[in-house]
């Protein structure tokens, strides 16, 4: 008889298989996943983003799961934020069930600010099934609309490596953040770095509301690898 499995590997494991599977798109993480970080094609992606914080954010036009188009240049003149959307990630479950994701777009859509998700999974990857994508938009109560990237060209225009990924561009179409949503990266906002939660998305938003400058302008993104083709 081979040694029994502790509770800590079973729980890797079982986030490990949640990253690269699909699950439903519904359910509360009761686990805390551990960080992932951008690794390979991931991390050469990130090195050649034409996406640097303080310049303009690279223009992109995509179309929404229900076949509209999005230009970011018509933008201009509204602070925008791109959210790196993969319905089935465990990371993106806990930010928008439990985690800093939960209502944070509809309460700053509410004020004017431009919401996207972007969906870069590749044709059978996970994460890039249009139903798939439905069902969790419900579930999280999303009211923003999620973009298909199924190329990837945008994913890796921006140096997208992770879902959730978040940046953020102003009024001028200058990217003034870009990075993780917050500094607890169980995705469920429990386990924040030196105890207290940062949000770091809702802090750039709120600096840019009142006219001042984003402080933390970037970290390291964390969740789940995106799904790219290649």
């Amino acid at each position: 008889m081979g040694p029994m499995k502790t509770p800590h590997l079973l729980l890797a494991t079982a986030l490990l298989v949640g990253c690269n599977s699909a699950a439903a798109p519904a359910p509360s993480p009761e686990s805390k996943p551990a960080a992932a970080t951008p690794t390979g094609a991931h991390a050469q992606a990130a090195a050649a983003s034409g996406a640097e914080v303080g310049k303009a954010a690279p223009d992109f036009t995509l179309t929404d799961f229900e076949g509209k188009a999005v230009h970011l240049a018509d933008l201009r003149g509204k602070t925008v934020v791109l959210e790196w959307f993969n319905p089935d990630c465990p990371y993106v479950k806990a930010s928008h069930t439990k985690g800093s994701l939960n209502g944070l777009a509809k309460r700053w859509t509410d004020k004017g600010v431009v919401w996207l998700g972007v969906d870069s999974a590749a044709p059978g990857k996970q994460g890039h099934d249009p139903e798939r994508v439905s069902l969790a938009v419900g579930a999280f109560g999303l009211h923003h609309p999620i973009l298909a990237d199924e190329t990837g060209k945008v994913g890796h225009l921006y140096g997208a490596t992770n879902t959730p990924h978040l940046f953020v561009i102003d009024p001028k179409g200058v990217l003034v953040y870009r990075g993780a949503i917050d500094n607890s990266p169980d995705g469920e906002g429990e386990s924040p770095a030196g105890g207290k939660l940062v949000n770091y998305v809702d802090t750039a938003l709120q600096a840019l509301a009142a006219g001042k400058a984003v402080e933390t302008k970037e970290t390291q993104a964390y969740g789940c690898g995106v799904k790219y083709g290649s």
